[in-house]
Protein backbone atom coordinates (compact mmCIF):
# COMPACT_ATOMS: atom_id res chain seq x y z
CA UNK A 1 0.00 0.00 0.00
CA UNK A 2 2.90 2.73 0.60
CA UNK A 3 4.60 1.33 -2.17
CA UNK A 4 1.67 2.61 -4.53
CA UNK A 5 0.97 5.99 -2.31
CA UNK A 6 5.06 6.03 -2.94
CA UNK A 7 4.66 6.00 -6.95
CA UNK A 8 1.20 8.27 -6.72
CA UNK A 9 3.03 10.84 -5.76
CA UNK A 10 5.76 10.24 -8.10
CA UNK A 11 3.32 10.44 -10.86
CA UNK A 12 1.85 13.48 -9.18
CA UNK A 13 5.11 15.62 -9.33
CA UNK A 14 6.01 14.24 -12.32
CA UNK A 15 3.35 15.56 -14.13
CA UNK A 16 3.32 18.85 -12.00
CA UNK A 17 6.73 18.97 -13.67
CA UNK A 18 5.83 18.44 -17.04
CA UNK A 19 2.84 21.16 -17.65
CA UNK A 20 4.88 23.75 -15.70
CA UNK A 21 8.25 23.71 -16.46
CA UNK A 22 7.50 24.79 -20.16
CA UNK A 23 5.05 27.52 -18.39
CA UNK A 24 7.72 28.66 -16.03
CA UNK A 25 10.44 28.80 -19.17
CA UNK A 26 8.28 30.35 -21.81
CA UNK A 27 7.79 32.99 -18.52
CA UNK A 28 11.05 33.20 -17.97
CA UNK A 29 11.89 34.25 -21.71
CA UNK A 30 9.13 36.88 -21.71
CA UNK A 31 10.85 38.64 -19.43
CA UNK A 32 13.90 39.22 -20.92
CA UNK A 33 13.27 41.91 -23.61
CA UNK A 34 15.64 44.51 -22.16
CA UNK A 35 19.20 42.98 -22.17
CA UNK A 36 20.72 42.37 -19.49
CA UNK A 37 17.97 42.28 -16.71
CA UNK A 38 14.16 40.91 -16.19
CA UNK A 39 11.02 43.06 -17.35
CA UNK A 40 7.77 43.28 -17.89
CA UNK A 41 8.73 45.49 -21.64
CA UNK A 42 7.26 42.69 -23.51
CA UNK A 43 3.66 42.50 -21.33
CA UNK A 44 3.56 46.16 -21.77
CA UNK A 45 3.74 46.03 -25.76
CA UNK A 46 1.37 43.33 -26.22
CA UNK A 47 -1.18 45.03 -24.00
CA UNK A 48 -0.80 48.36 -24.86
CA UNK A 49 -0.74 47.65 -28.64
CA UNK A 50 -4.17 48.41 -30.47
CA UNK A 51 -4.32 45.50 -32.45
CA UNK A 52 -4.17 43.34 -29.25
CA UNK A 53 -6.91 45.43 -27.53
CA UNK A 54 -9.04 45.23 -30.59
CA UNK A 55 -8.76 41.47 -31.40
CA UNK A 56 -9.42 40.15 -28.09
CA UNK A 57 -12.26 42.68 -27.29
CA UNK A 58 -13.73 41.13 -30.54
CA UNK A 59 -13.04 37.73 -29.75
CA UNK A 60 -14.74 38.10 -26.15
CA UNK A 61 -17.75 39.78 -28.12
CA UNK A 62 -17.67 36.97 -30.42
CA UNK A 63 -16.88 34.70 -27.58
CA UNK A 64 -20.56 36.04 -25.40
CA UNK A 65 -22.44 36.34 -28.86
CA UNK A 66 -21.75 32.65 -29.21
CA UNK A 67 -22.34 31.39 -25.55
CA UNK A 68 -26.14 33.07 -25.83
CA UNK A 69 -26.55 31.29 -28.89
CA UNK A 70 -25.05 28.07 -27.63
CA UNK A 71 -27.84 28.49 -24.68
CA UNK A 72 -30.68 29.33 -26.90
CA UNK A 73 -30.06 26.17 -29.28
CA UNK A 74 -29.07 23.29 -26.39
CA UNK A 75 -31.18 23.94 -23.42
CA UNK A 76 -34.14 23.75 -25.34
CA UNK A 77 -33.20 20.77 -27.26
CA UNK A 78 -31.27 18.75 -24.44
CA UNK A 79 -34.59 19.31 -22.08
CA UNK A 80 -37.21 18.29 -24.82
CA UNK A 81 -35.16 15.51 -25.74
CA UNK A 82 -34.60 14.29 -22.05
CA UNK A 83 -38.78 14.69 -21.71
CA UNK A 84 -40.59 13.98 -24.84
CA UNK A 85 -38.07 12.24 -27.36
CA UNK A 86 -35.39 9.43 -25.11
CA UNK A 87 -35.23 7.33 -27.79
CA UNK A 88 -33.21 9.79 -30.04
CA UNK A 89 -31.19 10.44 -27.40
CA UNK A 90 -28.17 8.43 -28.47
CA UNK A 91 -28.59 9.78 -32.27
CA UNK A 92 -28.65 13.58 -30.70
CA UNK A 93 -25.23 12.85 -28.60
CA UNK A 94 -23.72 11.61 -31.62
CA UNK A 95 -24.38 14.28 -33.93
CA UNK A 96 -22.80 17.00 -31.40
CA UNK A 97 -19.65 14.49 -31.33
CA UNK A 98 -19.51 15.72 -34.83
CA UNK A 99 -17.90 18.67 -34.50
CA UNK A 100 -14.67 16.65 -32.76
CA UNK A 101 -14.55 14.64 -35.59
CA UNK A 102 -14.87 16.84 -38.73
CA UNK A 103 -11.84 19.51 -38.91
CA UNK A 104 -12.55 23.03 -38.31
CA UNK A 105 -11.28 23.70 -42.38
CA UNK A 106 -13.79 21.76 -43.76
CA UNK A 107 -16.33 22.69 -41.62
CA UNK A 108 -14.90 26.66 -43.12
CA UNK A 109 -14.77 25.61 -46.70
CA UNK A 110 -18.05 24.15 -46.53
CA UNK A 111 -19.22 27.68 -45.14
CA UNK A 112 -17.27 29.46 -48.08
CA UNK A 113 -18.82 27.58 -50.50
CA UNK A 114 -22.43 27.68 -49.06
CA UNK A 115 -22.21 30.90 -48.10
CA UNK A 116 -20.09 33.32 -50.93
CA UNK A 117 -21.02 36.50 -52.86
CA UNK A 118 -22.75 34.12 -55.49
CA UNK A 119 -24.54 31.60 -53.79
CA UNK A 120 -28.51 31.93 -52.84
CA UNK A 121 -27.66 33.50 -48.82
CA UNK A 122 -24.09 35.85 -49.60
CA UNK A 123 -22.79 35.89 -46.29
CA UNK A 124 -19.70 36.61 -47.11
CA UNK A 125 -20.83 39.71 -48.82
CA UNK A 126 -20.64 42.12 -46.01
CA UNK A 127 -18.96 42.12 -42.64
CA UNK A 128 -21.95 41.56 -40.51
CA UNK A 129 -23.04 38.41 -42.55
CA UNK A 130 -19.17 37.46 -41.61
CA UNK A 131 -19.13 38.21 -38.32
CA UNK A 132 -22.70 35.43 -38.03
CA UNK A 133 -20.91 32.95 -40.21
CA UNK A 134 -17.92 33.00 -37.67
CA UNK A 135 -20.49 33.19 -34.69
CA UNK A 136 -22.11 29.75 -36.31
CA UNK A 137 -19.34 28.04 -36.64
CA UNK A 138 -17.86 29.07 -33.19
CA UNK A 139 -21.32 27.27 -31.88
CA UNK A 140 -20.95 24.27 -33.98
CA UNK A 141 -17.01 23.84 -32.29
CA UNK A 142 -18.35 24.47 -28.86
CA UNK A 143 -21.61 22.23 -29.62
CA UNK A 144 -19.97 18.73 -28.24
CA UNK A 145 -19.03 21.01 -24.49
CA UNK A 146 -22.46 22.81 -24.35
CA UNK A 147 -24.46 20.33 -25.15
CA UNK A 148 -22.53 17.51 -22.04
CA UNK A 149 -22.51 20.25 -19.97
CA UNK A 150 -26.24 21.10 -19.97
CA UNK A 151 -27.42 17.00 -20.20
CA UNK A 152 -25.22 16.53 -17.13
CA UNK A 153 -27.05 19.29 -15.31
CA UNK A 154 -30.06 17.67 -16.69
CA UNK A 155 -29.52 14.36 -15.17
CA UNK A 156 -29.44 15.93 -11.67
CA UNK A 157 -33.26 16.95 -12.16
CA UNK A 158 -36.40 15.04 -12.58
CA UNK A 159 -37.46 17.14 -15.59
CA UNK A 160 -41.08 14.93 -15.82
CA UNK A 161 -42.39 16.09 -12.52
CA UNK A 162 -41.05 19.44 -12.90
CA UNK A 163 -42.65 20.09 -15.91
CA UNK A 164 -45.43 18.49 -15.28
CA UNK A 165 -46.21 20.21 -11.53
CA UNK A 166 -45.13 23.78 -13.52
CA UNK A 167 -48.33 22.82 -15.99
CA UNK A 168 -50.63 22.18 -13.64
CA UNK A 169 -50.21 25.70 -12.33
CA UNK A 170 -50.77 27.47 -15.62
CA UNK A 171 -46.98 27.62 -17.09
CA UNK A 172 -46.13 27.83 -20.20
CA UNK A 173 -42.80 26.56 -21.83
CA UNK A 174 -40.80 29.45 -22.54
CA UNK A 175 -41.96 29.86 -18.09
CA UNK A 176 -40.59 26.14 -17.44
CA UNK A 177 -37.10 26.64 -19.86
CA UNK A 178 -36.56 30.31 -18.54
CA UNK A 179 -37.73 30.02 -14.49
CA UNK A 180 -37.69 26.58 -13.62
CA UNK A 181 -34.75 24.69 -15.90
CA UNK A 182 -32.06 26.96 -16.78
CA UNK A 183 -31.73 28.38 -12.66
CA UNK A 184 -31.46 24.22 -11.77
CA UNK A 185 -28.96 23.85 -14.55
CA UNK A 186 -27.26 27.22 -14.41
CA UNK A 187 -24.00 26.08 -12.84
CA UNK A 188 -23.56 23.12 -16.19
CA UNK A 189 -24.69 26.59 -18.35
CA UNK A 190 -21.99 28.11 -16.83
CA UNK A 191 -19.19 24.93 -17.32
CA UNK A 192 -20.23 24.86 -20.99
CA UNK A 193 -20.60 28.69 -21.23
CA UNK A 194 -16.75 29.05 -20.21
CA UNK A 195 -15.05 25.89 -22.18
CA UNK A 196 -16.74 27.96 -24.99
CA UNK A 197 -15.43 31.21 -24.23
CA UNK A 198 -11.80 29.33 -23.98
CA UNK A 199 -12.35 27.84 -27.09
CA UNK A 200 -13.44 30.88 -28.78
CA UNK A 201 -10.51 33.14 -27.55
CA UNK A 202 -7.52 30.73 -28.68
CA UNK A 203 -9.49 29.28 -32.10
CA UNK A 204 -7.48 30.45 -35.90
CA UNK A 205 -8.76 28.30 -38.51
CA UNK A 206 -12.51 29.62 -38.90
CA UNK A 207 -11.37 33.45 -38.01
CA UNK A 208 -8.11 33.19 -40.36
CA UNK A 209 -9.89 31.64 -43.72
CA UNK A 210 -13.01 33.79 -42.98
CA UNK A 211 -10.82 36.89 -42.79
CA UNK A 212 -11.93 38.67 -39.39
CA UNK A 213 -9.69 40.56 -36.81
CA UNK A 214 -9.73 37.67 -34.17
CA UNK A 215 -7.31 36.93 -31.39
CA UNK A 216 -6.27 33.60 -32.83
CA UNK A 217 -4.75 34.63 -35.75
CA UNK A 218 -3.10 38.18 -34.01
CA UNK A 219 -1.53 35.47 -31.84
CA UNK A 220 -0.03 33.29 -34.89
CA UNK A 221 1.03 36.68 -36.55
CA UNK A 222 2.98 37.77 -33.39
CA UNK A 223 4.68 34.56 -33.32
CA UNK A 224 5.90 34.87 -36.49
CA UNK A 225 7.12 38.66 -36.60
CA UNK A 226 8.17 38.97 -32.93
CA UNK A 227 10.55 37.44 -30.44
CA UNK A 228 9.49 37.97 -26.68
CA UNK A 229 6.32 39.43 -27.29
CA UNK A 230 4.40 36.30 -28.34
CA UNK A 231 6.22 34.00 -25.32
CA UNK A 232 4.04 37.02 -23.62
CA UNK A 233 0.92 36.69 -25.13
CA UNK A 234 1.39 32.64 -24.70
CA UNK A 235 1.00 33.45 -20.97
CA UNK A 236 -1.73 35.94 -21.17
CA UNK A 237 -3.40 33.01 -23.25
CA UNK A 238 -2.74 30.67 -21.12
CA UNK A 239 -4.28 32.38 -17.79
CA UNK A 240 -7.36 33.35 -19.15
CA UNK A 241 -7.62 29.82 -20.49
CA UNK A 242 -6.94 29.02 -16.92
CA UNK A 243 -8.98 31.26 -15.26
CA UNK A 244 -12.27 29.94 -17.12
CA UNK A 245 -11.49 26.47 -15.69
CA UNK A 246 -11.09 28.24 -12.31
CA UNK A 247 -14.72 29.58 -12.74
CA UNK A 248 -15.96 26.76 -13.93
CA UNK A 249 -14.23 24.90 -10.67
CA UNK A 250 -15.67 27.67 -8.35
CA UNK A 251 -19.05 28.03 -9.43
CA UNK A 252 -19.65 24.03 -8.94
CA UNK A 253 -18.01 24.12 -5.69
CA UNK A 254 -20.44 27.47 -4.75
CA UNK A 255 -23.69 25.62 -6.06
CA UNK A 256 -25.37 23.42 -3.98
CA UNK A 257 -25.73 19.92 -5.42
CA UNK A 258 -28.59 17.93 -5.52
CA UNK A 259 -29.94 14.86 -7.08
CA UNK A 260 -33.09 13.85 -8.07
CA UNK A 261 -34.39 10.41 -7.06
CA UNK A 262 -34.87 7.74 -9.13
Amino acid sequence: MKSGKHWAWVAAIFGIVYFLLPLVGTFEFSLRARRGVYSFDAYRSVLFDPQFQETFLYSVVMALLTIVMGVLIVTPTAFWVRLKLPAIRPIVEFVTLLPLVIPPIVLVFGYIRLYNTSSFLPLTGSAMGTNLLLMLGYTTLALPYMYRAVDTGLRTLDVRTITEAAQMLGAGWITILGRLILPNVLVAVLSGAFLTFAIVIGEYVLAALLNRPAFGPYMVWMGSNRAYEPAALAVIAFAVTWGCLGLIQLATRLAPHTRAKR
